[in-house]
């Protein structure tokens, strides 16, 4: 099974200083839509990992996440990709939990859920928090995206001594590498 980990805010819609809190603050980036159709179309298992704060913070119910997550799937689908799975960390970063990135309990937890081999997966991500799970986890691929965080973590990623495996401007420039990698290992073998 091919999958990659996409993080939702930042890679797939854009990053609110204020969170997002319902649909109506929900906006796709642009080329999100098709680059997840893109993944689908060719075998790829789309798991969305992501730290959602703002329901501890008591900003928004799980109800109301749960249904931004149900629209988003539901947009994707009706133009021909799909979301398998959606698994998200609702804690505060002094919570001091395993689940909030950079900490591996989202990845581990979907591991075990599809009886994954982390070493065949891809993460992509616009933070530091995104690059450090992916390598903390032993994912395959980490690919860092220029859009929300990304030019930031981009600049600080050296410092950290994390390199990504690419840096791509969208997540639609991080698809066509990724096919276009998968598509020269396939020819070496």
């Amino acid at each position: 099974m091919k999958v990659i980990f996409l993080d939702r805010d930042g890679v797939i819609n854009k990053e609110r200083p204020d969170y997002v809190k319902g649909w109506s603050e929900f906006e796709f980036l642009p080329g999100s839509l098709e680059a997840m159709k893109l993944l689908t179309l060719n075998g790829y298992c789309i798991i969305v990992i992501t730290n959602q704060s703002a329901v501890n913070r008591k900003m928004i119910t799980d109800a109301e996440l749960q249904e931004i997550h149900d629209k988003m799937t539901a947009d994707l689908a009706a133009r021909g990709g799909n979301i398998e799975a959606i698994y998200y960390c609702p804690h505060l970063p002094e919570d001091d939990c395993s689940c909030r990135k950079p900490e591996p309990g989202l990845i581990y937890r979907a591991q075990t859920d599809y009886g994954l081999n982390l070493s065949e997966t891809c993460v992509v991500g616009d933070s530091l928090k995104d690059m450090r799970i992916g390598r903390l986890t032993g994912c395959g691929r980490i690919i860092l995206v220029r859009t929300g965080h990304g030019e930031e973590t981009e600049r600080i990623c050296q410092d950290a001594g994390i390199t990504p495996d690419y840096v791509a401007d969208d997540l639609m420039a991080a698809v066509k590498w990724l096919l276009d990698e998968g598509s020269k290992l396939k020819a070496q073998s």
